[in-house]
């Protein structure tokens, strides 16, 4: 099945609070990071480590089943997506780049093993995720997490290299705070009957990837 939407957003925007939400507008399944800690996605995984690493994408195959697809990795190769899917609607999740930078700290940049220095191969895995970043959006989202202004001032080049790329009729600029009646719209669906997903917030995240106690 053809991708009927892709998620720009970086992490920390409220994307699996989207990716929900997607999936009960009937957008589903979609995909997201979190579906590399389910262990029948290892295959997937390398796929995507393939494409990384700079091989050729094969979308039918990383996609396959899903309808829709958020966060990263997906995010970085919004350009390439939307034209090998120029049917699909494309999702800018947003938020204030301070309080992004905050919850990054928190839980993407101090997960492990991601964040793990010392992990085997911590620092090949950097690199290559740098370069695969520099490659696909022009400059490296990742520079230095420690850099507060740098950091923050690149989150929002990045949001704005999205709204350049992308035509506005084919592009939403979403804040997940503002709820279903701008997706909806957007999508042309009707609201639904339930409340917006409210999902992964730091504490969340910090619990589903806290390192694994020491024997």
């Amino acid at each position: 099945m053809p991708l009927k939407v892709i998620g720009a957003g970086l992490s920390r925007t409220g994307t699996l609070s989207l990716k929900l939400a997607l999936e009960a507008l009937g957008f589903g399944p979609c995909f997201h990071m979190m579906e590399f800690v389910k262990p029948e996605y290892e295959p997937r995984r390398m796929l995507w480590e393939a494409v990384r690493d700079g091989e050729e994408p094969d979308w039918e195959a990383m996609f396959a089943g899903f309808a829709s697809a958020v966060d990263m990795p997906t995010s970085l190769y919004y350009r390439k997506l939307s034209l090998a899917y120029p049917q699909a609607k494309v999702i800018l999740t947003v938020r204030d780049a301070a309080s992004w930078y905050r919850s990054a700290v928190a839980t993407v940049w101090a997960a492990a093993p991601l964040g793990q220095a010392g992990a085997p191969g911590a620092a090949e895995r950097t690199a290559r995720v740098k370069a695969a970043t520099i490659r696909e959006v022009g400059f490296d989202i990742l520079e230095d997490p420690r850099n507060e202004p740098l950091t923050t001032a690149l989150f929002d080049r990045y949001s704005a290299q999205v709204k350049r790329d992308i035509p506005p009729e084919r592009l939403l600029i979403f804040d997940v705070g503002n709820g279903w009646e701008p997706l909806c719209a957007f999508l042309g669906v009707q609201v639904p009957q339930i409340p917006f997903p409210r999902e992964n917030v730091a504490a969340e995240f910090q619990t589903r990837f806290a390192p694994s106690p020491r024997s």
